[in-house]
């Protein structure tokens, strides 16, 4: 993973992570299928609330694009979502910054990497848009177009792949 940080958040420069799938305790894998939520809006709070009490989706009647429009309320605004699948093949995790010995995080620095350790997995999202009805046409659902890009640029082509569609093999197999 390479990226670049600016002084504001943003990035500038290169840096690298490493991110540990592998839990310790395969008993304490946490499943939030149907618990993930994408929220048009910024949220400064980084620890437990009873957001069950508050937040409530529910499904409507309307359907957009064979999905089922799901409502809820945050903070007083109308959100209005779908719940995508993650692809087959793929899934979706919940990291953590990777502690050390005093229970600090680990910090990028020279020679160093930031490491992350996978705390529970997801195979579905609810995504939420509170201006608009969502769409196909929404950047979620259309960032999802490139799992099956990325599964073409790495699939495996057989020599009779390449032969059936390529003009080299045509004009190899005449000479």
């Amino acid at each position: 993973m390479e990226a670049e940080r600016e002084g504001d958040g943003g990035f500038v420069g290169e840096m690298s992570g490493r991110i540990d799938l592998g839990l310790r305790d395969p008993s304490a894998a946490v499943d939030l299928t149907g618990s993930v939520h994408l929220l048009p809006c910024v949220v400064r709070q980084n620890g437990a609330c009873p957001i069950s009490q508050y937040f409530k989706p529910r499904k409507s009647d309307l359907v957009i694009d064979g999905l089922v429009v799901k409502e809820a309320f945050f903070r007083g605004r109308r959100l209005q979502g779908f719940t995508v699948p993650i692809p087959e093949g793929y899934h979706g995790y919940v990291l953590e910054k990777k502690k050390i010995g005093g229970g600090q995080c680990v910090d990028a620095g020279i020679g160093e990497a930031n490491r992350w350790v996978s705390r529970a997995e997801f195979q579905n999202i609810t995504y939420w848009n509170a201006e608009n009805l969502p769409s196909k046409q929404d950047p979620i659902l259309r960032s999802f177009h490139w799992f099956a890009i990325s599964d073409a640029l790495n699939k495996n082509i057989t020599k009779e792949e390449m032969a059936s569609v390529s003009t080299y093999g045509e004009c190899h197999e005449k000479k």
